[in-house]
C-alpha cells in the first residue's frame, strides 16, 4: 500500500517536455530546384504516354523524311506531277526533303508538353503537387527543362536518321547533298532545337489553360490555322507580319538557304523562343495567381 501512494502522488517529470517556444528542427529534406526537377524527371519517365508520344513523333519524323527522299523525282516536278511527299519540293533541296516530317513531329511533341503540364489539372494531382512544392513556380521551370532537352536530343537524332535514310533516294540528283555540305549540320540541328521549343511550348499553353483539349486546340491554332488564316489580310500586312508567325519563325530556324520573305535562321529562333518566352510568363503569372 505505502508503494502504490507513492506511485499515485509521484508527479510526472516534465523536464523531457518538448518546449513549445523553442524552433522547430529543420527539417532534413528541404524543397531545392534540383529534388523538384529529380521529381518531374521521375514523373515523366513513369507514364506510358511519354515513351509512346515521343516515339510516334521520332518516327514520323523519320518515315516521312525517308519517303520525301525516295519519292522524289526532278522530271516529275518539271512536268508539273501531283505534289507529294518529294515532288511537290522542286525548289528545295535534300535537307527540306529529309524534315517533311517535321510538322508532324510538332504536333506529337506539342501535345506531350500539354499533357505533361495540363494533365496534372484533368487528375487533380496538381493539389498534391503544388502542397509539395508551395513556391509553384520551380514545378513550371522543372516540367520544361524536362521536357525540352529530351525532345530537342530525340528529334534531333530522328532528323539525322530521316536524312541518312533518305539520301540513298536522291542518288544521282541535283538537291543531294551529304552531312559535310555547309549548313547541313545546321538545319538539322536546327529542327530538333524548334522542335525541343515546341515541347516547352506545349508546357505552357498546358499550365496556361489548364485543359488538355484546350491546349492542344490552343497549339494547333496557332501552329497550323493561324498562318493560313493570315493569308486574308491584305497583302502588305501579310507580308509584314507572316515571317513573325511562330511556325513560319520555326521554320526559318531549320531552313538551309534563306529565302526571300522569310526571317534569318537567327532571327526565327528569338523570335520563336520569343513566343514561347511569352507563354511561359503568362503561364507564370497563372500559377502564381490563382488557385489550382
Amino acid at each position: 500500500m505505502p508503494a502504490l501512494a507513492s506511485r499515485r502522488n509521484r508527479r510526472p517529470d516534465l523536464s523531457a517536455a518538448p518546449d513549445p517556444t523553442a524552433p522547430a528542427t529543420p527539417s532534413p529534406y528541404k524543397v531545392t530546384g534540383a529534388r523538384v526537377l529529380r521529381s518531374e524527371w521521375a514523373k515523366f519517365w513513369s507514364l506510358r504516354s511519354s515513351w509512346i508520344t515521343l516515339g510516334v513523333a521520332v518516327f514520323l519524323l523519320v518515315l516521312f523524311g525517308t519517303i520525301a527522299g525516295y519519292t522524289y523525282s526532278a522530271d516529275a516536278v518539271a512536268s508539273g506531277g501531283p505534289p507529294g511527299p518529294g515532288s511537290g519540293s522542286g525548289d528545295s533541296d535534300a535537307v527540306g526533303l529529309a524534315l517533311t516530317g517535321v510538322s508532324f513531329a510538332q504536333l506529337a511533341v506539342g501535345v506531350l508538353g500539354v499533357l505533361l503540364a495540363a494533365g496534372e489539372y484533368s487528375t487533380g494531382m496538381i493539389r498534391s503537387t503544388l502542397a509539395a512544392v508551395p513556391r509553384r513556380l520551380p514545378v513550371l521551370w522543372s516540367k520544361a527543362a524536362v521536357i525540352g532537352p529530351i525532345a530537342l536530343v530525340l528529334t534531333t537524332l530522328g532528323a539525322l536518321a530521316a536524312f541518312q535514310l533518305g539520301t540513298p533516294g536522291l542518288d544521282g540528283e541535283k538537291i543531294a547533298l551529304s552531312l559535310a555540305d555547309d549548313g547541313v549540320l545546321r538545319s538539322l540541328a536546327g529542327a530538333g532545337l524548334y522542335l525541343g521549343l515546341v515541347a516547352v511550348f506545349g508546357v505552357a499553353l498546358g499550365m496556361l489553360l489548364r485543359s488538355s483539349a484546350g491546349a492542344i486546340a490552343a497549339l494547333v491554332g496557332v501552329l497550323l490555322i493561324l498562318p493560313g488564316l493570315a493569308s486574308l489580310l491584305p497583302d502588305a500586312w501579310y507580308d509584314t507580319l507572316s515571317p513573325y508567325f511562330p511556325s513560319n519563325a520555326g521554320s526559318a530556324v531549320y531552313a538551309l538557304h534563306q529565302s526571300s520573305d522569310a526571317l534569318s535562321p537567327g532571327a526565327g529562333l528569338a523570335v520563336f523562343a520569343g513566343w514561347v518566352a511569352l507563354a511561359l510568363a503568362g503561364a507564370a503569372y497563372r500559377l502564381t495567381r490563382t488557385d489550382a
